[in-house]
């Protein structure tokens, strides 16, 4: 078993990728073309210290080697980083490099920009895709779909290719070269004493292209500044971490509000629906109410009407020169309710 320095780390992986021919291998079976010569453009390493994130950026230029040996020169835009980083900034990156004239080439009939590769190297998962190495290709076609096979510089200056590879899901996959030469990234390995090293069978990478890039791992492991540039990585993952929770114990208690925002709510939208059926209520008795003292009126409006009837009617009576007696009996009333009226005048 032997140790070696763990490329998950941005220090790591920089220096890594600062040896020409591991930087021409690894890139070389990342793209599945033949790189007759790569440069290194300048530094685009995003230093942790200043900025807080852990976001890799390196740049190359490449004379790539077709299959049907057509050789031509590309921009390789590498992005590495272990969080689960937003688009925005791998976006923001890319734009620039469309912008930056030093990628731009003069040419009989105008200016060109050397067409792009962005290769993203996450230490997190997509979606819903579990392939490790996954590439985005794009083809010409015409209307009816039918491939163009001829290349055109306008399009390539607005166009790329890209690849992602997802660091999670290369555990145990050694199915072919690549996938053998990115097994040194499986985090399945990391030692259990020290998570800056990876504990490697050294069997499984018998490879010429594996020895060299495990070498240069070795030497990672054990030069002082790429062990000091790793604790500071630590350091500032910490921070990134308490920075997280933070904000995760933030957005729990905001969720916890807002539940207790709803809960109130639905209180008081209950309560007002008791109100309003409550009112509902008052306004169907008042007006029950109502219609009973139009009712009462209307009686009473009847029982003056015939009080005046039988009032008239004794006077008349009496008039007639009978007796309250007889008034009483001829009109079917009470003798007090006649002698009452009979004796008014």
């Amino acid at each position: 078993m032997t140790l070696i320095a763990n490329p998950i780390y941005d220090s790591v992986f920089k220096y890594m990728m600062e040896d020409e021919r591991v930087a021409k291998i690894l890139l070389s079976a990342l793209l599945k073309k033949e790189i007759v010569e790569l440069q290194m453009r300048r530094q685009e390493y995003t230093a942790m210290q200043q900025t807080r994130i852990s976001m890799f950026r390196m740049d190359f230029s490449a004379h790539i080697r077709e299959a049907d040996g057509e050789e031509h020169l590309v921009m390789i835009e590498l992005q590495k980083t272990w969080l689960a980083t937003e688009t925005l900034r791998f976006r923001q990156y890319l734009g620039t490099q469309y912008l930056n004239r030093e990628n731009m080439r003069e040419e009989d009939n105008g200016m060109y920009g050397l067409p792009i590769i962005s290769i993203y190297i996450l230490g997190h998962k997509l979606g819903d895709i579990e392939e490790p190495v996954v590439y985005v290709r794009r083809r010409y076609l015409d209307y009816d779909d039918n491939v163009i096979g001829r290349r055109d510089r306008f399009i390539e200056s607005l166009t790329h290719d890209s690849i992602i590879v997802q660091i999670p899901y290369l555990r145990g996959r050694t199915r072919n070269h690549l996938e053998r030469l990115l097994n040194v990234f499986d985090q399945e390995y990391i030692y259990y004493a020290d998570e800056h090293l990876l504990q490697i069978d050294e069997r499984n990478f018998t490879g010429q292209d594996e020895r060299l890039l495990i070498d240069r791992l070795l030497k990672a492991g054990v030069a002082p500044d790429v062990r000091k540039a790793m604790e500071v990585e630590d350091e500032i993952l910490s921070e990134i971490e308490k920075r997280d929770t933070i904000i995760m114990q933030k957005d729990e208690e905001i969720e916890q509000k807002d539940l207790q925002i709803a809960q109130k709510s639905q209180e008081i939208a209950l309560r007002e629906k008791e109100i309003a059926q409550r009112n509902e209520e008052i306004a169907q008795r008042n007006e029950e109410i109502a219609q009973r003292n139009e009712e009462i009126a209307q009686r009473n409006e009847e029982i003056a009407q015939k009080e005046q009837i039988i009032s008239g009617a004794v006077h008349l009576l009496r008039q007639s020169g009978l007796s309250a007696e007889e008034i009483s009996v001829k009109l079917f009333l009470p003798l007090e309710v006649v002698q009452k009226i009979y004796n008014q005048d």
